[in-house]
């Protein structure tokens, strides 16, 4: 049974009017998925995905859409035999700050009309943050939102894409969001440990659009739910004192009893079970939430006055979160290997609390052009297993690898200077180079090296050393 935070806004009638300033537009990081440009929308910036991940397809979005963020999108190929599961996206953040995280989908039919739109999951940071799946928005022409809060515990964030046993098309994304929150907000999570999910947020007997930016200094989504018709007002409440910092138009609505006059003290209960007993609501409202409240299905908040009281109680707005624990967090460079379901195929990873990759075994796996020079960021590597393919140019320098044991980079199209770094390696005892092209002299601390197997026939152009 998941742990959820509920967070209730109530407030009374008899509120005294106060000037608030319009609100500074957030700190945040607004990327619309697959545009080939940047862009302002409704006064805020989005920027263009290209600078921030280098794999997928950015595909346009036929027909007509309901915001212009979701004319693009970029998708994600689904190929269950390829080493690679997840597509992430890294933005840099301030360490120690709550950051809100929104991700957007708009199926568009990209993958085929007839197709239906993918099931796959989001992950952060290398815990799986849930299930995407957009199948009944889409049917009613709707996009599909998900929303959690999470610490940065490094100086980025990673969002990513990843397909599961129910994905059956290539998955997407159309907009990813990434806004600082203040550092009181939400504060009695032990964000170290969870990171939060939203279930729902409301305003209530409100029955407009959403209620957003900038109404919400962050940007939240208020949605619309009225039950009775109230009749909205236009008071201004001062949130500084909330714990959430809402936006002070929630206030204009509500939902209550049949009496109009201020409230008093009442019970509130969830599923009949007591959340809080003899609450009491001054003119400047309140706000009340609890850390931890397992629910499951369908859910009842009940408000009751106490015997007595003869005023009724009303309800401005709430927010419901899921609690998730943190999974295991990668250094950026290494963010293969979480959620350990999803490491890459070939990649080996360490256990413990700094988790690392320790070994690349992409034997025969038909590999072609380059390896990369980031390969040497990898500074845990102790094997590069890489035989066996089509890898050409020179190899890189991987002398910062210093507890690298074990090198195969045989039978390949490798060429240039035989790399002479790796007689600085300490630790390593295979070397493995025939059948490439690579040219010079091999380094005479490599042939004195003790320990080590060196392999080294059928590059042409290279000096063998002497029998």
């Amino acid at each position: 049974m998941p742990y959820l935070r509920l967070i209730l806004l109530l407030a009374v009638l008899s509120l005294v009017s106060s000037s608030l300033s319009q609100p500074s537009p957030p700190s945040a990081i607004l990327i619309d998925c697959g545009a080939s440009a940047s862009s302002v929308i409704n006064g805020r910036k989005w920027q263009s995905d290209t600078d921030l991940i280098s794999t997928g397809t950015s595909k346009n979005v036929s027909g007509q859409v309901l915001d212009q963020i979701l004319s693009t999108l970029r998708s994600f190929p689904l190929n269950p035999s390829a080493t690679r599961r997840k597509f992430c996206y890294v933005i840099s953040v301030s360490r120690g700050w709550k950051y809100m995280i929104r991700t957007t989908y708009f199926y568009g039919g990209v993958n085929g009309k007839d197709t239906p739109p993918p099931v796959f999951d989001q992950i952060v940071d290398g815990t799986l943050w849930g299930v995407v799946n957009t199948t009944a928005d889409y049917a009613d022409g709707l996009a599909s939102y998900y929303e959690g809060v999470f610490l940065a515990q490094g100086k980025s964030i990673s969002v990513c894409i990843a397909s599961n046993t129910y994905t059956s098309s290539d998955p997407f994304i159309s907009a990813l969001e990434v806004v600082r929150l203040d550092g009181t907000v939400y504060n009695s999570t032990k964000f170290k440990e969870f990171g939060m999910s939203l279930v729902a947020r409301h305003a209530f007997g409100y029955s407009g659009p959403i209620i957003r930016f900038p109404d919400d200094e962050f940007d939240r989504f208020w949605e619309p739910y009225s039950l009775n018709s109230t009749v909205p007002n236009n008071r201004k409440l001062e949130v500084s004192g909330f714990w959430n910092l809402p936006p002070s138009r929630i206030f204009n609505t509500d939902l209550r009893a049949n009496q109009v006059q201020p409230l008093e003290v009442f019970d509130v209960s969830v599923n009949g079970i007591a959340y809080y007993k003899d609450l009491s609501v001054s003119p400047a409202g309140l706000v009340i939430f609890a850390s931890r409240w397992p629910l499951e299905g369908l859910t009842t908040l009940t408000l009751t006055p106490t015997s007595d009281s003869t005023l009724a109680p009303l309800v401005n707005g709430g927010e419901m979160f899921e609690l998730i624990s943190l999974g295991g967090r990668t250094l950026v460079r290494d963010d293969p290997c979480m959620p350990k379901n999803y490491s890459w195929t070939g990649v080996t990873c360490s256990d413990g609390p700094r988790i690392r990759i320790v070994a690349l075994n992409l034997t025969s796996m038909g590999l072609s052009g380059s390896l990369a020079p980031q390969v040497s960021k990898l500074t845990a590597l102790s094997s590069i297993w890489l035989g066996n393919n089509s890898l050409t140019g020179s190899i890189p320098d991987l002398g910062s690898l210093k507890f690298l044991e074990s090198v195969h980079l045989e039978n390949n199209r490798f060429n240039g200077a035989f790399p002479s770094f790796f007689g600085g390696v300490p630790r390593l005892r295979e070397l493995f180079l025939q059948n490439n092209n690579l040219t010079g002299k091999i380094p005479s601390n490599l042939l004195q090296k003790p320990g080590l197997e060196l392999r080294v026939s059928g590059n042409p152009f290279l000096t063998q050393p002497p029998r």
